[in-house]
């Protein structure tokens, strides 16, 4: 395949270069002036051919799987995906665990139509290659889904024996390909963990060239010493530190991101290696029993469901998530029910898209009421959107060298936009429209910086020898359609995506084709 007549930009940063691009098999062969002499010619005059987008934090692991194969990402340019976000990896799990890290995981990745065939991360592995997928596919370990595999729910520091356990489940999850080990400290049962215990996992992850990377303990009032946390479990443990989707919540903490971005760069200038990634909105979204204190997940999802049961406990919580608890802070404090907006119902599909305000109005209750009543309903199994970041610091975190896109797209019901649109909105909105990026810069931010965090030394630049992983979009049209009312709309001004050398889609055609790869960890 030849790419010709197409403005080049590689990803690292550099200007564009008028070029053609060689394609044999898999991998990019030449840049430069290329002999027309190929089985397929792509006409790319007037537009950008770009190495494909790297998903840092994604949320496909069970959509993955599904068939027909999720359009949404490759229709934004993404070639490759990051998953086992937030502590929250679907593997290693066995037993009856299985089922219950299952059903707590509805809300975010919804549901597969089968038992899960998997027990450890290389088999999960093994079953996406088995399945085959449009893109390629690379996962963490998740620090929650070990800790529930061993101590279950139990709220409290883990034992010395219990350690160990879980020091083991991490070194084969690494050994079978993992890229490192995430936590998600605002989701039960990571939440009951420690700093040690953090600490402890992530050398063990670091003894195989992995990295750490955090949901961290709080991104409101806690959010400078959450990054800490952060920042001293890298230091102690040895290994590089990602802090996912970085942001201030709630209007009382905008602007925070400024110190914590200087934060950044002073551990930085001192040698830590620390970066970050974004989505481009004012809006988070994740699963709606995060509203919860943490004590009443206590237990796992059944005993969630009965204290959800009991006037007592509901009267407990109402208190709680009005007057917040030490360390932890109350979602609904930060935004207002009416800007909480329901994605995904199991049952109730004509919640979706109704703010719990709305939905308290049509219970004719109170918020707190209807919103206990909807998750006793739903079993939890139930998503949402919450509107509480500003747009000065969306920008101000975007423009930092450090930082990369990922779209922490919830795959479920009536999704956040992001799930479409994350790409476009950036390179047409922030790029072209306000100019908040270079194109340049926009690129490296989403090609070539998350493939040198993982330590992808073949793929993120077009070069000679790279596997052929391209996006090629008109930068005059590119844009999001996906809207927070509507947001199953495809972005435009893509005309090819390419993964490992084959056409995934052309023209606005997604092909059916599979080329996609499990990348594992070496």
């Amino acid at each position: 395949m030849v790419i010709k007549n197409g403005f080049v930009v590689d990803g690292a940063g550099n200007p564009w270069i008028k070029a053609d691009v060689g394609i044999l098999g898999e991998r990019i062969t030449k840049i430069g002036s290329v002999p027309d002499k190929a089985e397929r010619i792509l006409d790319a005059s007037g537009l950008i051919v770009a190495p494909g987008f790297i998903d840092m934090h994604s949320h496909s692991d069970l959509a993955i799987l599904k068939r027909p194969p999720p359009q949404q990402k490759i229709r934004q340019g993404v070639t490759t995906e990051l998953l086992g976000q937030d502590g929250l990896s679907v593997a290693p799990v066995k037993g009856e665990m299985k089922k219950e890290l299952a059903k707590y995981l509805a809300g975010i990745a919804g549901e597969l139509d089968r038992e899960w065939p998997w027990s450890t991360i290389g088999e999960y592995l093994d079953e996406i290659a088995r399945c085959r997928t449009p893109v390629n596919v690379a996962t963490y370990v998740g620090h929650g889904t070990v800790r529930m595999a061993v101590t279950g729910f139990a709220e409290r520091p883990a034992t010395a024996q219990e350690l160990e356990a879980m020091k083991d489940l991490v070194a084969i999850s690494m050994r079978e390909g993992a890229f490192g080990l995430s936590s998600g400290l605002v989701y039960t049962p990571g939440s009951y963990a420690d700093t040690n215990e953090l600490v402890v996992l992530s050398q063990v992850a670091a003894r195989h060239g992995g990295i750490y990377t955090s949901h961290i303990r709080g991104e409101s009032g806690t959010l400078e010493q959450s990054l800490d946390e952060a920042l001293t479990i890298g230091s102690r443990a040895g290994l590089p530190v990602h802090i996912s989707h970085h942001k201030a919540a709630g209007r009382m903490h905008w602007g925070k991101v400024r110190k914590t971005l200087a934060t950044i760069d002073a551990v930085r200038s001192r040698g830590q290696d620390v970066t970050c990634d974004q989505y481009p909105y004012t809006a988070g979204s994740t699963m709606l029993s995060v509203v919860i204190p943490p004590w009443a997940h206590k237990g796992g999802v059944e005993k969630l469901l009965q204290r959800l049961r009991d006037p007592d406990a509901r009267e407990r919580m109402k208190r709680d998530m009005e007057e917040e608890l030490p360390g932890w802070t109350s979602y609904y404090k930060q935004s207002g029910w009416d800007k909480i907006q329901i994605t995904y119902c199991k049952k109730n599909k004509t919640l979706e898209g109704k703010t719990l305000e709305q939905i308290a109005e049509l219970k004719r209750t109170d918020p707190f009421t209807s919103t206990f009543d909807l998750l006793l309903e739903e079993e939890t199994a139930i998503s949402m959107i919450i509107f509480y970041l500003s747009e000065d610091d969306v920008r101000t975190v975007m423009k930092h060298p450090a930082t990369m896109i990922g779209t922490d797209g919830l795959m479920v019901g009536n999704p956040h936009p992001r799930v479409y649109g994350t790409y476009p909105r950036i390179l047409g909105r922030y790029v072209r429209d306000e100019k908040v990026l270079t194109l340049e810069d926009a690129i490296r931010k989403m090609t070539s910086l998350p493939a040198q965090r993982l330590g992808l030394q073949d793929r993120g630049l077009i070069r000679p020898g790279f596997f052929a992983d391209i996006t090629i979009f008109n930068p005059k049209t590119i844009i999001d359609k996906a809207t927070y009312e509507n947001p199953h709309q495809y972005p435009v001004g893509i005309d090819y995506v390419i993964v490992n050398g084959r056409i995934v889609l052309e023209k606005g055609e997604f092909k059916d084709t599979l080329p996609g790869k499990v990348l594992r960890k070496k």
